[in-house]
């Protein structure tokens, strides 16, 4: 057998030197060319927060009401319910429902409606809603609308036949509770207009105070302490710093904004306000509202106006989506100095009004706006007023006073048993 030479293993060991080097040149090359084609990946925390991110939806809350004749206890409940998700759902009752359940509505519908869609934390509207949660729509709510909670006030909300309406929700384990907002609800505001139905026959003749006023003071008829009675209660509203901020938008108009000024008394707020200041707010970016104080309406109004005294009627500007800010007790007449201060581009009026006698005045508050240039009247899209709503009270009395002698006792039995009340 031949033994290789010498020079056999040198050969050799060249030559896996060199086949290592070139392995690892590719290698290099081909671990280099992965870095540079793909990322660095980041850390493991980061990549659960994103997967977490991806995850989380919008928490969305459901609730509902008939939202009559709605005033500023109606927009703190959605505030307060806007609070505890992301997004609020609302379910307006029908016509038939609240009449099945309650009575008669004084606000139709589609005027409730306008007045839900408005309101500045609300997501979207339900039209129609049943006025009982009943499981098929409660189901319905769940998988077809997302809906995580169903919110309702601390107040008992009972069916004709005794039962709770939100059983099946707190059942089910998603039901959430919000504070009832203190002195207001719709069976007082119709209750001041029944009063202010009979107490205006008798004030023909004897009595010119104010209706709101003797509300104002405590004066009344057939009031005890706790504020019900068989007759209506007085508004037991007391106005907070706190709450002007929580309905306030907090910011002011930009250097170059283009400010809108609207006035006038907005009592019983109403569809008609809503769709006004709607066109009033599309004239430019910010839309400052006047709100008038409760003398400079009785005096061009009747002795009986108004009927929301002037802190109720700012909040229930206030909840408006359109509105940017309120001035509380506006001044009648649109002065230089006012324009000047607020830095006014446009004073807007509707075509529909409770009197639009003062354009025929020499005195015209919008006098110096028109002067300027600067005023202008706006087709009103619906024909409704204040007097609109009482007039329906009016047309239906005996129907209201039943509804509100029903509601009266279960308010009664709501405010002698309730204890604190948070800030809410």
């Amino acid at each position: 057998m031949e033994l290789p030479g010498p020079g056999s293993s040198s050969s050799s060991s060249a030559k896996l030197v060199a086949a290592c080097v070139i392995g690892g040149i590719v290698l290099g090359a081909s671990v280099l060319a992965l870095h540079l084609s793909i990322p660095t990946l980041p850390p493991v925390d980061d990549l659960r927060r994103r997967l977490r991110r991806r995850r989380r939806r919008p928490v969305r809350v459901y609730m509902d009401g008939c939202f009559d004749m709605m005033h500023y206890g109606h927009c703190n409940a959605l505030r307060q319910a806007h609070a505890l998700g992301d997004e609020l759902i609302v379910g307006v009752v029908s016509d038939d429902e609240i009449t099945a359940n309650k009575g008669p509505p004084v606000t139709p519908l589609h005027e409730r409606l306008i007045m839900v869609r408005a309101v500045k934390w609300v997501h979207d509207v339900i039209p129609d809603a049943p006025y009982a949660i009943t499981e098929e729509f409660m189901n319905k709510l769940f998988n077809e609308y997302n809906i995580d909670y169903i919110i309702h006030g601390d107040d008992p909300c009972l069916l004709p036949d005794g039962t709770d309406a939100y059983a099946l929700a707190k059942k089910a384990g998603r039901y959430k509770q919000i504070k009832r907002t203190e002195g207001v609800s719709t069976t007082d505001i119709v209750g001041r207009m029944l009063l202010c139905v009979r107490e205006r026959s008798a004030s023909d003749s004897h009595n010119h105070s104010s209706l709101q006023r003797q509300f104002s003071h405590g004066h009344g008829q057939k009031i005890d302490d706790s504020g019900s009675g068989s007759g209506t209660r007085i508004s037991h509203f007391l106005p907070t710093s706190r709450r002007i901020v929580q309905f306030s938008n907090s910011k002011g108009p930009g250097p170059d904004s283009r400010i809108v000024y609207i006035d006038g008394a907005f009592d019983l707020f109403h569809a008609g306000h809503v769709e006004i200041l709607r066109l009033a707010r599309e004239l430019g970016d910010f839309l400052l509202v006047g709100i008038h104080t409760d003398q400079t309406i009785s005096s061009t109004r009747g002795p009986h106006r108004p009927i929301m005294n002037l802190h109720e009627r700012s909040l229930s500007v206030l909840a408006c989506r359109y509105v940017d800010e309120v001035i509380i007790g506006a001044p009648w007449d649109v002065s230089k100095d006012m324009i000047t201060t607020f830095n006014i581009s446009l004073v807007v009026h509707g075509t529909i009004a409770e009197n639009m006698d003062f354009m025929k005045d020499d005195l015209n508050p919008y006098a110096v706006p028109r002067a300027m240039g600067i005023y202008r009247r706006l087709e009103s899209p619906l024909d409704i007023t204040t007097s609109t709503l009482i007039r329906r009270i009016v047309a239906n009395h005996e129907a209201y006073q039943k509804r509100n002698e029903k509601k009266e006792a279960s308010e009664k039995k709501y405010y002698d048993s309730k204890s604190f009340v948070n800030g809410e």
